[in-house]
């Protein structure tokens, strides 16, 4: 990357696009309403069973102008979700900034490892063991979706429920991988603690991105 862009990168007025595109909101609070994905490249958090590791690396995705997201975007839909990848890793003032001039809704898929940047309306958090959220962010998410993985998963999930705020709605999702043998524990898990709510991939079933 040279140095000039890497520079618009890092302000904030480009950002690595990996793919952007209009679907259903296939989890959370949010599932089975329509919006437009705008996914951005680079992760260092390193989830082993992330499904799109293809997004780690920034510099094989394409630097693009953030005023040519938005106008984008905002053509398809006034809700937008960005995600990644790991899109704190970046500075979101300007991203949100050209959405909310245009009236769009800005939602975030987070893992809150880096400093929470940009307007939200809604800001889901998706705390990993590996990179542990920055403390600002749990007062401030929405919605907390804790994936487990396997049984120790559950404790780890409590642990994160426990920093965010009463009004945050909680969410167990089973990693894709191991649905079969993660949902009936969630299940049973979610009727034993009414606080959690189950959260399903539903775009996976549905076959859509």
């Amino acid at each position: 990357m040279q140095e000039s862009i890497r520079k618009l990168v890092n302000k904030g007025e480009m950002l690595p696009l990996m793919e952007e595109f209009y679907t259903i909101q296939g989890e959370g609070y949010h599932k089975g309403t329509a919006a437009y994905f705008v996914r951005i490249g680079g992760c260092d958090v390193g989830c082993h069973w992330c499904d799109v590791k293809e997004s780690w690396n920034a510099d094989v995705h394409p630097p693009t102008a953030t005023s040519d997201i938005v106008k984008n975007a905002s053509s398809y839909s006034d809700v937008v979700v960005v995600t990644g990848g790991e899109p704190l890793t970046w500075d979101m003032t300007l991203l949100t900034k050209g959405f909310k001039n245009k009236g769009v809704q800005t939602h975030i898929e987070t893992s809150g490892a880096y400093q929470l940047t940009g307007e939200w309306d809604w800001i889901c958090l998706s705390p990993k063991k590996i990179k542990l959220p920055k403390e600002e962010i749990y007062d401030l998410s929405d919605e907390l979706k804790c994936i487990i993985y396997n049984k120790s998963d559950f404790a780890f999930a409590e642990e994160q429920a426990a920093k965010v705020s009463d009004t945050c709605i909680l969410y167990l999702q089973p990693e894709w991988s191991v649905r079969e043998k993660m949902i009936p524990l969630i299940v049973n898990y979610v009727m034993k603690n009414p606080k959690w709510k189950v959260s399903l991939q539903t775009h996976k079933y549905l076959n859509i991105p």
